[in-house]
């Protein structure tokens, strides 16, 4: 079972950490300069958000997480609603993985976070 709380507190630790960016255009450039970790998008985003980061993690061998919805990713990063973020230090992207229930990997690759 998804520990939504657990994800969502990790989240919280990771933003005071300085460990998330959010919104589209940060999050796109965290995947290009390599800082992502693992970039979560909100369930409830756009089809068309959802295939565009979908196929850059693939591209740049990001994990790629559909997780919750806006207003709750948001607020977990003490934001506005957020369709989009991205984890940028490993051991906060693997905890977010465990609490997910997922063998996080990189897209294409069997190398663990």
């Amino acid at each position: 079972m998804v520990n939504e709380k657990k994800v969502l507190g990790t989240l919280g630790l990771a933003m005071k950490a300085g460990n998330v960016v959010s919104g589209e255009f940060m999050t796109e450039k965290a995947i290009r300069d390599g800082r992502a970790k693992m970039v979560m998008v909100a369930a409830d985003a756009s089809a068309n958000t959802k295939k565009k980061f979908s196929d850059s993690c693939y591209f740049y061998h990001v994990p790629y997480v559909e997780f919750s919805d806006k207003d709750t990713l948001g607020k977990a990063i003490g934001k506005t609603f957020r369709a989009s973020l991205a984890i940028t230090e490993r051991g906060f992207a693997a905890s977010v993985g465990k609490n997910l229930e997922l063998e996080v990997t990189k897209h294409g690759e069997n190398e663990n976070i």
